[in-house]
């Protein structure tokens, strides 16, 4: 499979908002996390992120089919972790290997250590991809309701 990421701008503000409501919204049906999904994420911010200096969003292109996308927070000083936040694959392209791939190709671009991430505890598949790419879990843990807590994950 041939994987690329393709850095996204402000005119893809509404196509990431877009794929990103969609892929999310199976979690956010599962855990009704308003205030952290980012299903329910207004455009304005995407939009707002999309004008930071310090993130990066890629398109997850596949074999030549856009199937995801991904955002690197990246202030790029040794003293300020790299984060992913978020990652997704649509539904038709999951279970592939993809976003496995993807989170190498970020680590390409902006680096192989000092990375942080959190995803939701409960996604077991989530933490297993997490620890394939060899992120370690650490102990900070945030609760956000009575059937989702978010776990963080390292790498340096």
């Amino acid at each position: 499979m041939d994987l690329k990421l393709i850095r996204a701008g402000l005119k893809d503000g509404e196509l990431l908002w877009k794929m990103q409501v969609e892929a999310f919204s199976d979690m956010y049906n599962k855990y009704h996390d308003t205030d952290t999904s980012p299903a329910a994420e207004p455009l304005s911010k995407i939009l707002d992120r999309l004008k930071q200096p310090f993130t990066y969003y890629y398109f997850i292109q596949a074999d030549g089919d856009i199937v995801g996308a991904v955002r690197v927070i990246d202030a790029k000083r040794p003293d300020k972790a790299k984060k992913i936040s978020p990652i997704f694959v649509m539904p038709p392209y999951r279970q592939k290997g993809i976003a496995l791939k993807a989170i190498r190709k970020a680590e390409d671009i902006h680096g192989n250590s000092n990375w942080e991430l959190e995803t939701v505890l409960q996604e077991t598949g989530n933490c297993r991809l997490y620890e394939k790419a060899g992120y370690r879990k650490i102990e900070k843990t945030i609760v956000i309701n009575d059937k989702m807590t978010l776990v963080s994950y390292k790498k340096d």
